[in-house]
Protein backbone atom coordinates (compact mmCIF):
# COMPACT_ATOMS: atom_id res chain seq x y z
CA UNK A 1 0.00 0.00 0.00
CA UNK A 2 1.30 3.45 -0.88
CA UNK A 3 2.04 5.89 1.93
CA UNK A 4 -1.18 7.55 3.04
CA UNK A 5 -1.41 11.13 4.29
CA UNK A 6 -3.88 10.19 7.03
CA UNK A 7 -3.61 6.75 8.62
CA UNK A 8 -5.77 5.12 11.27
CA UNK A 9 -4.87 1.85 12.85
CA UNK A 10 -7.25 -0.11 15.12
CA UNK A 11 -9.12 2.97 16.39
CA UNK A 12 -11.55 2.00 19.16
CA UNK A 13 -13.99 4.23 21.02
CA UNK A 14 -16.70 3.59 23.58
CA UNK A 15 -18.93 5.74 25.78
CA UNK A 16 -20.39 5.18 29.24
CA UNK A 17 -19.51 2.51 31.78
CA UNK A 18 -21.07 -0.43 33.54
CA UNK A 19 -24.41 -1.41 32.02
CA UNK A 20 -24.40 1.80 29.94
CA UNK A 21 -21.11 0.94 28.24
CA UNK A 22 -21.45 1.17 24.45
CA UNK A 23 -18.67 0.48 22.00
CA UNK A 24 -19.02 2.91 19.09
CA UNK A 25 -15.93 2.11 16.98
CA UNK A 26 -14.61 -1.45 16.81
CA UNK A 27 -11.03 -1.14 15.54
CA UNK A 28 -11.09 1.17 12.52
CA UNK A 29 -8.09 0.89 10.18
CA UNK A 30 -7.80 2.85 6.92
CA UNK A 31 -5.81 5.51 5.10
CA UNK A 32 -6.70 8.62 3.09
CA UNK A 33 -4.51 10.22 0.44
CA UNK A 34 -3.46 13.87 0.48
CA UNK A 35 -5.76 16.25 -1.44
CA UNK A 36 -8.44 13.56 -1.83
CA UNK A 37 -12.16 14.00 -1.26
CA UNK A 38 -13.17 11.14 1.05
CA UNK A 39 -16.84 10.51 1.81
CA UNK A 40 -17.71 8.70 5.06
CA UNK A 41 -21.10 7.04 4.58
CA UNK A 42 -23.31 5.26 7.02
CA UNK A 43 -26.69 5.28 8.76
CA UNK A 44 -27.30 7.14 12.03
CA UNK A 45 -25.41 5.47 14.85
CA UNK A 46 -22.79 3.90 12.56
CA UNK A 47 -19.95 5.86 14.22
CA UNK A 48 -19.13 8.20 11.34
CA UNK A 49 -19.41 11.46 13.30
CA UNK A 50 -17.43 9.97 16.19
CA UNK A 51 -14.69 8.97 13.75
CA UNK A 52 -14.68 12.48 12.26
CA UNK A 53 -14.40 13.97 15.76
CA UNK A 54 -11.41 11.74 16.52
CA UNK A 55 -9.69 12.82 13.28
CA UNK A 56 -10.52 16.40 14.27
CA UNK A 57 -9.08 16.09 17.76
CA UNK A 58 -12.46 16.89 19.34
CA UNK A 59 -12.62 13.41 20.90
CA UNK A 60 -9.81 11.00 21.69
CA UNK A 61 -9.79 7.31 20.84
CA UNK A 62 -9.63 4.73 23.65
CA UNK A 63 -6.93 2.86 21.74
CA UNK A 64 -5.30 2.69 18.33
CA UNK A 65 -3.18 5.22 16.44
CA UNK A 66 -3.99 8.18 14.21
CA UNK A 67 -1.28 9.89 12.19
CA UNK A 68 -1.59 12.81 9.78
CA UNK A 69 1.48 13.60 7.71
CA UNK A 70 4.40 13.20 10.08
CA UNK A 71 2.31 13.92 13.20
CA UNK A 72 1.02 11.17 15.49
CA UNK A 73 -2.19 12.80 16.65
CA UNK A 74 -3.18 9.97 18.98
CA UNK A 75 -0.19 10.63 21.25
CA UNK A 76 -0.72 14.42 21.60
CA UNK A 77 -1.63 16.05 24.91
CA UNK A 78 -4.49 18.59 25.17
CA UNK A 79 -2.30 21.60 24.44
CA UNK A 80 -0.70 19.96 21.40
CA UNK A 81 -4.15 18.86 20.15
CA UNK A 82 -5.49 22.38 20.47
CA UNK A 83 -2.59 23.78 18.45
CA UNK A 84 -2.94 21.00 15.87
CA UNK A 85 -6.66 21.76 15.44
CA UNK A 86 -5.99 25.46 15.09
CA UNK A 87 -3.17 25.13 12.56
CA UNK A 88 -4.20 22.17 10.44
CA UNK A 89 -7.97 21.65 10.51
CA UNK A 90 -11.09 23.41 9.26
CA UNK A 91 -14.60 22.36 10.34
CA UNK A 92 -17.96 22.69 8.63
CA UNK A 93 -21.06 21.48 10.48
CA UNK A 94 -24.73 21.08 9.62
CA UNK A 95 -25.48 24.07 11.87
CA UNK A 96 -23.63 27.12 10.62
CA UNK A 97 -22.50 28.45 14.06
CA UNK A 98 -21.98 31.97 12.72
CA UNK A 99 -21.58 34.94 15.07
CA UNK A 100 -24.90 36.76 14.72
CA UNK A 101 -23.71 40.36 15.10
CA UNK A 102 -20.71 40.06 12.75
CA UNK A 103 -20.89 40.58 8.98
CA UNK A 104 -20.04 37.83 6.49
CA UNK A 105 -16.59 39.37 6.02
CA UNK A 106 -15.99 39.56 9.79
CA UNK A 107 -17.24 36.01 10.41
CA UNK A 108 -14.77 34.69 7.85
CA UNK A 109 -11.96 36.86 9.26
CA UNK A 110 -12.41 35.09 12.62
CA UNK A 111 -10.90 32.00 10.94
CA UNK A 112 -7.98 34.03 9.54
CA UNK A 113 -6.86 35.07 13.04
CA UNK A 114 -6.20 31.40 13.84
CA UNK A 115 -3.75 30.91 10.97
CA UNK A 116 -0.14 31.71 10.16
CA UNK A 117 -0.90 31.52 6.43
CA UNK A 118 -4.47 32.67 5.75
CA UNK A 119 -5.84 32.77 2.21
CA UNK A 120 -6.51 36.21 0.65
CA UNK A 121 -9.93 37.37 1.88
CA UNK A 122 -11.14 39.14 -1.28
CA UNK A 123 -10.26 36.16 -3.51
CA UNK A 124 -12.00 33.78 -1.11
CA UNK A 125 -15.17 35.90 -0.86
CA UNK A 126 -15.41 35.81 -4.66
CA UNK A 127 -14.80 32.02 -4.80
CA UNK A 128 -17.58 31.62 -2.20
CA UNK A 129 -19.98 33.78 -4.22
CA UNK A 130 -20.30 36.11 -1.21
CA UNK A 131 -18.56 39.26 -2.45
CA UNK A 132 -21.89 41.10 -2.89
CA UNK A 133 -23.05 39.93 0.55
CA UNK A 134 -19.86 40.63 2.51
CA UNK A 135 -21.40 43.41 4.66
CA UNK A 136 -24.58 41.51 5.58
CA UNK A 137 -25.12 39.82 8.93
CA UNK A 138 -26.24 36.15 9.14
CA UNK A 139 -29.99 36.77 9.55
CA UNK A 140 -29.97 38.66 6.23
CA UNK A 141 -28.68 35.55 4.43
CA UNK A 142 -30.32 32.40 3.07
CA UNK A 143 -29.35 29.01 4.54
CA UNK A 144 -27.08 28.32 1.58
CA UNK A 145 -25.33 31.67 1.95
CA UNK A 146 -24.83 31.04 5.68
CA UNK A 147 -23.27 27.66 4.91
CA UNK A 148 -21.00 29.31 2.31
CA UNK A 149 -19.92 31.74 5.02
CA UNK A 150 -19.25 28.85 7.43
CA UNK A 151 -17.15 27.12 4.75
CA UNK A 152 -15.27 30.38 4.20
CA UNK A 153 -14.47 30.65 7.92
CA UNK A 154 -13.12 27.09 7.87
CA UNK A 155 -11.14 27.42 4.65
CA UNK A 156 -9.54 30.87 5.13
CA UNK A 157 -7.16 29.22 7.60
CA UNK A 158 -5.89 27.23 4.59
CA UNK A 159 -6.26 24.01 6.59
CA UNK A 160 -4.56 20.79 5.51
CA UNK A 161 -7.83 18.94 6.18
CA UNK A 162 -11.39 20.19 5.81
CA UNK A 163 -13.81 18.16 7.94
CA UNK A 164 -17.47 18.40 6.91
CA UNK A 165 -20.17 16.84 9.10
CA UNK A 166 -23.44 16.61 7.14
CA UNK A 167 -22.75 20.02 5.53
CA UNK A 168 -25.91 19.84 3.39
CA UNK A 169 -28.15 18.28 6.06
CA UNK A 170 -30.27 21.42 6.56
CA UNK A 171 -30.38 22.50 2.91
CA UNK A 172 -32.70 21.82 -0.04
CA UNK A 173 -31.63 19.83 -3.11
CA UNK A 174 -30.51 22.75 -5.29
CA UNK A 175 -28.62 24.50 -2.49
CA UNK A 176 -27.06 21.20 -1.38
CA UNK A 177 -25.60 20.69 -4.83
CA UNK A 178 -24.26 24.26 -4.87
CA UNK A 179 -22.54 23.69 -1.51
CA UNK A 180 -21.06 20.36 -2.67
CA UNK A 181 -19.80 22.08 -5.84
CA UNK A 182 -18.20 24.75 -3.63
CA UNK A 183 -16.47 22.07 -1.51
CA UNK A 184 -15.24 20.47 -4.75
CA UNK A 185 -13.97 23.85 -6.04
CA UNK A 186 -12.17 24.56 -2.76
CA UNK A 187 -10.51 21.12 -2.89
CA UNK A 188 -9.29 21.74 -6.45
CA UNK A 189 -8.19 25.32 -5.91
CA UNK A 190 -6.50 25.05 -2.51
CA UNK A 191 -5.56 21.36 -2.34
CA UNK A 192 -7.13 20.63 1.05
CA UNK A 193 -7.88 17.02 1.92
CA UNK A 194 -11.66 16.83 2.42
CA UNK A 195 -13.41 14.32 4.69
CA UNK A 196 -17.18 14.58 4.34
CA UNK A 197 -19.64 12.71 6.55
CA UNK A 198 -23.08 12.09 5.10
CA UNK A 199 -25.97 9.62 5.11
CA UNK A 200 -26.81 10.64 1.51
CA UNK A 201 -25.56 7.78 -0.65
CA UNK A 202 -25.56 9.85 -3.86
CA UNK A 203 -22.75 12.12 -2.61
CA UNK A 204 -20.25 9.23 -2.84
CA UNK A 205 -20.08 9.68 -6.63
CA UNK A 206 -18.12 12.97 -6.30
CA UNK A 207 -15.55 11.37 -3.98
CA UNK A 208 -12.09 9.96 -4.69
CA UNK A 209 -12.58 7.48 -1.85
CA UNK A 210 -15.71 6.11 -0.17
CA UNK A 211 -15.65 4.55 3.30
CA UNK A 212 -18.89 2.90 4.44
CA UNK A 213 -19.41 2.33 8.14
CA UNK A 214 -22.03 0.24 9.86
CA UNK A 215 -22.18 -0.63 13.56
CA UNK A 216 -18.79 0.95 14.19
CA UNK A 217 -16.95 -1.08 11.56
CA UNK A 218 -15.79 -0.40 8.02
CA UNK A 219 -17.93 -2.45 5.64
CA UNK A 220 -16.44 -1.03 2.43
CA UNK A 221 -13.39 1.11 1.64
CA UNK A 222 -13.25 1.80 -2.09
CA UNK A 223 -11.48 4.13 -4.48
CA UNK A 224 -13.95 5.69 -6.89
CA UNK A 225 -12.73 5.18 -10.44
CA UNK A 226 -15.83 6.79 -11.98
CA UNK A 227 -15.83 10.10 -10.14
CA UNK A 228 -18.31 12.71 -11.38
CA UNK A 229 -18.65 16.43 -10.70
CA UNK A 230 -20.90 17.61 -7.88
CA UNK A 231 -23.06 19.35 -10.49
CA UNK A 232 -23.89 15.93 -12.01
CA UNK A 233 -25.08 14.38 -8.74
CA UNK A 234 -28.71 13.35 -8.53
CA UNK A 235 -30.88 12.01 -5.72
Amino acid sequence: MKNMYLEMNEIKKSFGDGCNHTEILHGISCGIEKEAICVLLGPSGSGKSTLLNIIGGIETADSGTLSIGSKIVSSMNDKQLSLYRRKHLGYVFQSYNLISNLTVKENIEVGAYLSDRPLPLVDLLKTLGLWEHKDKIPNQLSGGQQQRCAIGRAIIKNPDILLCDEPTGALDYKTSKEILKLIEDVNRKFGNTVILVTHNDAIKHMADQVIKLRDGMIRHNDLNTEKISATELDW
